[in-house]
């Protein structure tokens, strides 16, 4: 039985034109062959498994090819290439410089440097992972860096180019590589599903170069993977279940219940998530992913951002429809909060479950009412349906006033009768000023309304740990721990007053912002504050101060 070779060794590629996604890179190298213009250095550097070591390899071959041909490529039938093909060149050597980072190996090579090619121009030294060298690794490798024999040339590789000491990077000629695109990946993919007789389906392969993360050889990788566990029919369902990856339809069915502000059915979708064994982090990460790409699907400058394949594309684009962008930037910030307190959190699973309940509430801040218990407010007709005319003698009526402040009402002279004296024209003027009964519960909804929207992060915990308290109809008592947090309500109490009047429709809200005289209830909060609530726990810690002559500032 032949020995079986990964798709990442089978069809690396052994051209320049093969290279995936790399195509400004290898047109430079092949017209600096092609015009002898070689340097002495190069530095590739770029993520994992975009084909820089696979390139060092190919212009190693192309610049010791006997007979190259008019477009820059290896002829492939020489001895220099076929020594090369079969893996027993002497002109290339190659040094891994992860397990040979120290000075005795950088002195060995220099040694190497001078003796000549036998077959060929050029002896090309491949330094894979060179970031990976000691210091005096690469102060012993310096000289014979910037002036090498005319015979050889150097090809530094490395995915970390911060980690190169300045000297080196002075010396080379530097060739960023970037990550694949998806598209590329697919195509090449394809090619190779084709080749190997393996029914693959678009989406599948669009998930995998999704996964790849811009890296051609993790893609190979994760594709024999999948053939493997699919027994070499590639579809969508093997992939997302091989991988371990959430379907996109889980994210719609949850944006679905969001934008609805439909809870219980919110949590109820969290929960089979969580049962299908993915993690809280996982599901609050593609859920930023999720609303990411929403977002750059609604204008067509930034749709080429977004990568997938047609059917998938098409879906993202009607929820883009259905989502504002203050609901997508609202998304996004409160998934990366969560994201960063997920580390932290005690009770992971409370903390995805209240983004999803804000995510719910956005659209669905204020809950209805029972109306049994909301208290509606009694409008008055502005005129009697029937109204006796009166004699001449009669004294006509005045225009009768309702004492409410938020309505005045005046007797219309038509109401009276034709022959009636002429008095003012009656008119109906609603005042500005709201004043609509709030229960307790209103409050505290609208109090936590306002924390969750407080941008000052120091303002909005303050707020969500003070418990406002109704005193009477409209004054609201609200009760700190200490003057500081006295004063910055204080600073904040117009705008504060500003919004439980909108929410609350009522103007006549007044605030009392005082410091709670519970000593249970206290809570130091600046650092005389603390140094002062640990002294009264604790003597020694004043004589401590005092020994020391320690100061607070």
């Amino acid at each position: 039985m032949d020995n079986y070779i990964v798709s990442a060794r089978k069809y690396r590629p052994t051209t320049f034109q093969s290279v995936v996604g790399q195509k400004s890179l290898t047109t430079t190298l092949k017209n600096a062959i092609q015009n002898n213009k070689l340097a002495h250095a190069y530095l590739f550097c770029g993520p994992r498994g975009v084909g820089k070591t696979t390139c060092a390899r190919i212009f190693a071959k192309t610049i010791n090819c006997l007979n190259p041909r008019p477009d820059g490529e290896a002829c492939n039938e020489c001895e220099s290439c076929q020594s090369f093909n079969e893996n027993r060149s002497y002109n290339i050597y190659e040094l891994d410089a992860a397990s040979n980072n120290g000075v005795d190996e950088m002195r060995s090579l220099t040694e190497q440097v001078r003796i000549p090619p036998q077959i060929g121009r050029y002896k090309v030294y491949i330094i894979d992972e060179v970031h990976m060298l000691s210091n005096a690794a690469f102060n012993a490798f310096l000289k014979t860096l910037e002036e090498p024999p005319h015979h050889a040339i150097f090809i530094l590789a490395t995915t970390e180019k911060h980690k190169i000491i300045p000297t080196i990077l002075s010396r080379c000629q530097i060739y960023d590589f970037s990550r694949i695109s998806i598209n590329d990946i697919v195509e090449n993919l394809e090619h190779i599903a084709q080749s190997e007789n393996v029914s693959c389906e678009k989406e599948a392969l669009n998930m995998i170069a999704q996964k790849a993360d811009g890296g051609m050889r993790d893609a190979l990788s994760i594709f024999d993977q999948v053939v493997s566990f699919s027994e070499g029919n590639v579809t969508y369902q093997a992939v997302i279940e091989n991988l371990n990856v959430l379907d996109y339809d889980y994210y719609f069915r949850l944006t679905e219940t969001i934008l609805a502000g439909n809870v219980p059915e919110s949590l109820v979708i969290f929960n089979e998530i969580l049962r299908k064994g993915f993690d809280g982090q996982q599901i609050v990460n593609g859920l930023a992913d999720f609303f990411r790409d929403v977002m750059v699907c609604k204008d067509p400058q930034t749709i080429v951002l977004f990568e997938a394949g047609e059917a998938v594309k098409n879906k993202y684009l009607h929820w883009a429809q259905q989502c504002s962008n203050e609901f997508l930037y609202k998304a996004l910030e409160w998934s990366n909060e969560a994201d960063l307190n997920y580390r932290y959190s005690k009770n992971k699973r409370l903390l995805v479950e209240l983004l999803l309940i804000r995510l719910c509430q956005f659209n669905h801040q204020s809950a209805p009412i029972d109306d049994k218990k909301k208290i509606k407010p009694v409008v008055l007709p502005a005129t009697p349906t029937s109204t006796p005319t009166p004699t001449v003698n009669q004294e006509v009526p005045k225009a009768q006033v309702i004492s409410k402040d938020n309505l005045r009402i005046s007797i219309n002279k038509k109401s009276l009768g034709n022959d009636s004296p002429e008095i003012p024209k009656t008119e109906v003027v609603p005042d500005t000023i709201q004043e609509e009964r709030f229960l307790p519960e209103d409050l505290e909804r609208a109090w936590c309304e306002y924390a969750e929207n407080e941008e000052d992060t120091h303002l909005k915990y303050t707020v969500l740990n003070v418990v406002p308290r109704l005193q009477d109809d409209n004054r609201i008592q609200i009760a700190v721990f200490n003057p500081d947090q006295q004063k910055k309500l204080q600073e904040k109490a117009s705008t504060i007053k500003s919004f439980l009047t909108q929410r609350l429709k009522n103007a006549r809200i007044q605030l009392d912002i005082l410091v709670t005289e519970d000593k249970k209830e206290y809570i130091p909060y600046g650092g005389r504050d603390i140094f002062e609530y640990m002294a009264e726990k604790n003597l020694a810690i004043v004589s401590l101060a005092k020994e020391f002559n320690l100061k607070l500032d």
